[in-house]
């Protein structure tokens, strides 16, 4: 009988053990991942990006060069159109602050009114980044741009070597308000007000369509002009279809190397442009913003280089 009761409690003995070692063993590794968490990644990081308009293809690049760029990083990047549209791009960026964004990037339609926008980013304590055109108020951490002051003083000289000194031009301005706008036109008119006669500066708004009916109104009044100047490659194109219709040979330099004025430079249609570097620009803009989300210290203006191309 004892006997029988020793084998019982043995076998119940063996029983308990192998139930226990059943149980799954704790991962160490997990549970210290659990406590220190994933720092340094980017999976979580969001970007919102308000563009001003995905109407013109140097911004659809500029787009491009950023969609790449977090692809390759692994951050979202949350694109949004605002349509050349002062109201609807406030509206856009307050939508991204209530989407919890990490960081905000603006490619500003107007570089006064933007400031709204960014102040309210600012309020939120997200960090904004500023491409291609400035915002004039509100904390900007980072700006990334060409400096397009030095870019339109290359198209002064430009115009200069290709018309000689003292000749008539004109001056298709760009959006009033942009910083683009107004810093493209400092540096021509530095350059024009001393050796070109400048007879008319319109505003075409970027616009290639714009710049065709604003050039034809030019050539009605000044039909002896010799250049013209456009803020960007949109306008200059559009003004050359006007010239090109109306039997006029001019001499045109745009702004911002897009496909379509390179060709026509290579056609020998366009006289020149001044090439940035959207791609390179929106990269920068990306990599800032990781920058930034990891507490690294960023520089406040990012260049990035322009040349002339003829």
């Amino acid at each position: 009988m004892k006997k029988r009761l020793m084998m019982l409690m043995v076998v119940g003995v063996l029983i308990l053990m192998a139930a226990c070692s059943m149980e799954p063993p704790v991962d160490e590794e997990d549970t210290a991942g659990d406590e220190t968490g994933d720092e340094g990644s980017t999976d979580d990081l969001v970007i919102g990006f308000s563009i001003s308009t995905l109407n013109n293809p140097f911004f659809v690049t500029l787009a491009d060069g950023s969609e790449e760029k977090a692809d390759e990083l692994g951050i979202e990047l949350r694109t949004i159109d605002a349509q050349d549209d002062v109201s609807k791009q406030i509206s856009d960026v307050e939508d991204l602050i209530q989407q919890n964004v990490d960081i905000i990037m603006i490619n500003p339609t107007d570089s006064s009114s933007v400031g709204t926008a960014v102040e309210s980013a600012n309020e939120a304590g997200i960090p904004v980044i500023t491409v291609d055109r400035e915002s004039e108020t509100g904390d900007v951490a980072v700006h990334v741009a060409s400096d397009n002051t030095a870019g339109g003083e290359l198209a002064g000289e430009l115009m200069v070597e290709l018309v000689g000194e003292g000749a008539a031009v004109a001056e298709l301005e760009g959006i009033p308000g942009s910083s683009a706008a107004r810093e493209r036109g400092e540096g021509f008119n530095n350059v024009a007000e001393s050796q070109l006669e400048i007879v008319a500066s319109q505003t075409a708004n970027f616009n290639r369509s714009e710049g065709l009916t604003v050039m034809e109104n030019i050539l009605r009044s000044h039909s002896d002009i010799e250049g013209v100047f456009a803020h960007n490659d949109e306008m200059a194109l559009g003004a050359l279809e006007a010239a090109e219709a109306e039997g006029h040979d001019l001499i045109i330099i745009g702004f911002d190397a897009t496909d379509d004025a390179v060709e026509a430079v290579e056609d020998g249609r366009l006289n020149g442009t001044i090439a940035q570097q959207p791609i390179l620009i929106g990269e920068e803009a990306v990599e800032a913003a990781l920058k930034l989300a990891n507490g690294e210290d960023v520089d406040s203006f990012i260049p990035v280089e322009l040349q002339v191309i003829q």
